[in-house]
């Protein structure tokens, strides 16, 4: 057959080349990169230094806010990558309390091993609860998860479960000391302390590359345009339930930690209240915004001490304040308001 004009100049030609990036483009990203760099390693220096400046209490209301800050990330893969709305993600955080608490204390199993327990059974229960879900969207599951939320206390309070929850008692939890010998340089807050950040470091970036890979890539296209995505060839019901499964995952090992840092559970510890604080945790950072999880555990851990602090009988009119202020002022979120800055200043 023989060749086109077009075709044989083509081939003469060779293959394409792609066209030049932009060497001011090219250097702004890297600005960027190295800005976000030294931002992430400033902090990390701060917060490796914390432990040895701050009281006792201190690092245990620090040692928290990386707790929410994990259960706030989890909620975040679930709302902000997949565009699914959860109110009961207290009942996660529940059962990965529970399982720290029942393995250390009823069968004597070490702090260490409770994570990937917790981990991998909510994670069973995220994917469970999220497949009847999958036709649920909206308010519709919302109530569904709220329901869960305020089911999951009553469940634990259930007679033929005491012997292993401790019914409305609760169970008490030996806090664990430094091992390998570093109780000789670090007490038991400051080991859990820096337990806590190793393991969300580690969360944050599993969440960060299953974000820009292709299942975090799927899971976007299912919440900017589920029937785009469908018509794609993308599995929505799989995804939709993987996405539950995985933000269980989160919740759950921030559960996990919790309880050990707590050294207590109880149903009474878990109810809808504590759904709605992460989700607070979640809008204060920004939807979508991975790091935000930290200033959102930030608002959430700080801010009911500062109203308490201004007036004890007046506390939760001055938290509600503060929450529709910094909500009016940065509608999107820590996120948001930074993104905002951002572009202001490159202009």
């Amino acid at each position: 057959m023989a060749m086109s004009d077009e075709t044989m100049t083509g081939a003469a030609a060779g293959p394409k080349k792609a066209a030049p990036v932009p060497k001011g483009r090219a250097a702004a990203t890297g600005t960027n990169s190295a800005l976000g760099q030294g931002v992430f390693l400033a902090l990390l220096a701060v917060a490796v230094v914390l432990p040895f400046v701050l009281s006792g209490f201190k690092v245990f209301q620090m040692t928290q806010l990386m707790v929410y800050a994990i259960a706030i990330l989890g909620l975040n893969l679930l709302t902000g990558i997949n565009g699914q709305f959860s109110l009961g993600h207290g009942a996660f955080y529940a059962v990965g309390a529970y399982t720290a608490a029942i393995m250390m204390e009823n069968l004597g199993i070490g702090y260490g091993w409770t994570l990937p327990v917790a981990g991998i059974l909510c994670f069973v229960v995220g994917f469970l609860f999220g497949l009847p879900a999958l036709r649920l969207e909206g308010i519709y599951l919302a109530l569904a998860t709220f329901a869960l939320a305020v089911a999951t206390p009553q469940f634990l309070k259930l007679t033929p479960f005491e012997e292993y929850t401790g019914g409305v008692q609760g169970i008490v939890i030996i806090k664990p000391d430094a091992p390998f010998g570093l109780d000789a340089v670090l007490n038991a807050d400051q080991w859990l302390y820096f337990f806590t950040l190793v393991v969300g470091l580690f969360l944050y970036w599993l969440a960060r590359n299953l974000v820009r890979s292709r299942t975090g890539r799927a899971l976007m296209a299912i919440r900017d345009n589920p029937i785009a995505a469908r018509s794609m060839g993308v599995n929505t019901s799989v995804y939709k339930a993987t996405a539950f499964g995985i933000s269980a995952m989160f919740t759950g090992v921030a559960g996990c930690l919790g309880a050990i840092v707590i050294q207590f559970v109880a149903p009474d510890s878990f109810t809808f209240a504590l759904s709605v604080l992460i989700l607070v945790g979640l809008v204060i950072g920004g939807v979508g915004w991975l790091p935000g999880a930290l200033l959102g555990a930030a608002f959430v851990v700080f801010i009911p001490n500062v109203a308490e602090e201004i007036s004890k009988g007046l506390a939760g009119a001055f938290y509600g304040f503060f929450l529709i202020a910094v909500i009016y002022l940065a509608p999107q979120g820590a996120g948001g308001l930074l993104r905002a800055l951002a572009a202001k200043l490159s202009r």
